[in-house]
């Protein structure tokens, strides 16, 4: 039974795999995506995330424990001056894990990891469709041909109005 055996030891030992993950953190910060194996990619979104919650809120406190997990200066700066402010609104799930398919040499599982809010493509508003149906067509034939008749009546009583307008003055 594999009770309280939650993380994926990603065939590491401790030392190494706490600094693949700040490594792969870092480099995250840096580019704001990143391409790895599916298994990195689960295991750096459960590293990271904590991270960018920590940095919403710009403390000395979260700063020292932010830069406890990431081991570098400059990107714990970057992820409080530039990353945590674009996501301030946002009440977590701060990266995305697309899968590309399998690595050419070895066959494994590859994901692309991204922050969220910087992904240009994703984050357009889309224009709403008009929702049809199929019997649009008949009604819409039907409306087309009561249109016009309707557009000229209402062409005649404005005109009507203008004139008894005219009439008052």
């Amino acid at each position: 039974m594999r009770h309280g055996k939650k993380i994926n030891h990603l065939g590491r030992k401790t030392a190494h795999r706490k600094s693949m993950l700040a490594n792969m953190a870092c480099s995250l910060i840096e580019h704001k995506r990143i391409n790895t194996t599916v298994a990195k990619a689960k295991a750096l979104k459960q590293f990271v995330e904590p991270l960018v919650t920590k940095s919403k809120v710009d403390t000395t406190h979260n700063r020292r424990l932010v830069f406890a997990k990431l081991r570098q200066k400059e990107f714990v700066a970057e992820l409080f001056r530039d990353v945590a402010p674009k996501i301030g609104d946002r009440p977590g799930g701060y990266t995305r894990i697309i899968k590309l398919g399998n690595r050419l040499g070895d066959n494994a599982d590859m994901a692309m990891i991204e922050l969220v809010d910087y992904n240009e493509i994703y984050n357009l508003t889309k224009p709403e469709k008009k929702k049809t149906t199929r019997r649009a067509g008949k009604k819409k034939a039907e409306s087309d041909a009561a249109a016009p008749a309707k557009a000229d009546s209402k062409k005649s009583e404005s005109k009507a109005e203008k004139k008894d307008d005219k009439k008052e003055e």
